[in-house]
């Protein structure tokens, strides 16, 4: 290597404090952030990186690895035998064909089905995804024909409000593929499903494509790291003054979109540490989900009076309130949401809550209840994986085992 070359921390033989330093840069963060996400301080971080201070407990990397959002334990330790994936999946076996589909040139001579079928199906395979433990398995199967015949279905389209349709229908299949890629090794599939999810929704013309597209395309951008949550706003606040002066008018679905793009300006605002701009977009998300039918329940954001709860709850834990977040966690109610997978998830959210209000016995709790509504969730998901690990190496035996326990039944030890 060049001396005047960046170092690779995932091929040079480098100690954990460099490896740290290269990565914090990459995601745009200073020591001083990098130290109030992990409880420490600047100072600190320094130390770390110049080789001042050992490496730091398991408890702590695992910290670490969340808020730079590594792969693997491996890329920030040097350790080959730590290669434990935290932020992305093991590559489900369905991968390979819905990249396929997705790569493809759509050139083929298939026959697009009726828009009415195509509709049924995707409902269907919506109502699938809400409805199964292996959410993922299921649309997996789906999506490769669902993405060939939406595509045949706009070229082959004649009129321009036939074609305008089969664009905001095909928007929908490129969002439900984004569900699936979502924590998967391929990251580069996920961008170019937000991509083409929303050129195909501003072609489609449809306030309420354009509205989920966005929603989609800015959580890709604040998962993305810290320096990508001026993208993420941008996005969320475009759209929003696109769809606001439609409210008067508007149907269920565009008035449900437009209250999750409003929450997730409160969540940006959390994972900012802005503390009374996220509760301010919360409370403004629950009066818009208030105004929906009880029964209401979007079908791609969860959106709906039933999931404010949980939304506060991530709020909390983003905020890194530790006692407000189990609060929180305490008072939401899982079982109102319908959605096995959102169900799963915010499980997890209050496990989080309970392990940063120092309760990791409930933590744990919580997670084997995630892991019962949708396993595959709980697979995919780094929190809930990094809860996990730590508590594997936690003092008490009792507790070490039942994390132990749950690694197994998640596959997280055979990573």
């Amino acid at each position: 290597m060049s001396p005047d070359a960046t170092p690779n921390p995932y091929a040079d033989p480098l100690v954990f404090g460099q490896r740290m330093q290269i990565l914090r840069q990459r995601r745009g963060l200073t020591r001083e952030q990098l130290g109030g996400l992990t409880a420490r301080s600047a100072s600190w971080v320094k130390a770390v990186e110049t080789g001042r201070l050992k490496t730091p407990t398991l408890p702590l990397i695992l910290r670490i690895a969340e808020v730079l959002r590594v792969r693997d334990l491996s890329d920030l330790t040097g350790d080959q035998h730590m290669q434990t994936s935290l932020f992305a999946g093991p590559g489900h076996p369905r991968l390979a064909a819905v990249q396929a589909a997705v790569n493809a040139l759509p050139l083929d001579s298939r026959e697009a089905p009726p828009a009415a079928h195509l509709q049924a199906r995707l409902a269907r395979a919506w109502q699938a995804r809400h409805s199964a433990p292996n959410h993922r398995e299921v649309v997996g199967v789906l999506l490769p024909e669902l993405i060939r015949d939406a595509q045949a279905a706009v070229r082959q389209a004649e009129m321009l409000a036939d074609r305008k349709a089969a664009q905001a229908a095909l928007a929908e299949v490129y969002a439900l593929a984004q569900f699936f890629a979502a924590y998967q090794p391929d990251p580069a599939l996920l961008w170019r499903l937000a991509d083409r999810g929303m050129t195909a929704a501003q072609d489609a013309e449809d306030p309420h494509a354009i509205g989920v597209a966005a929603w989609l395309l800015a959580q890709a951008h604040r998962d993305s790291g810290p320096a990508h949550l001026d993208a993420a706003d941008t996005v969320t606040h475009e759209v929003l003054a696109h769809l606001e002066p439609l409210l008067p008018d508007a149907e269920d679905d565009v008035r449900a979109i437009t209250g999750a793009l409003v929450f997730e300006a409160g969540y940006t605002a959390a994972r900012r540490g802005e503390t009374g701009l996220a509760w301010s977009y919360w409370d403004q998300a629950r009066t818009m989900a208030k105004a929906l039918p009880s029964s209401y329940y979007h079908r791609v954001t969860s959106f709906s009076q039933a999931v404010m709860g949980a939304h506060a709850v991530t709020v909390a834990v983003e905020l890194h309130a530790g006692g407000e977040s189990a609060r929180q966690a305490a008072r939401a109610e899982a079982s109102s949401i319908p959605s096995r997978p959102r169900r799963a998830r915010h499980r997890i959210e209050q496990a989080r809550a309970y392990h940063l209000d120092g309760q990791p016995d409930v933590a744990l709790a919580t997670l084997a209840q995630a892991h019962v509504a949708a396993p595959e969730t709980v697979q995919y998901n780094g929190f809930a994986k990094r809860i996990v690990l730590e508590e594997a190496e936690a003092k008490s035996p009792a507790r070490r085992r039942r994390a132990s326990e749950l690694a197994q039944r998640i596959g997280l030890l055979t990573a």
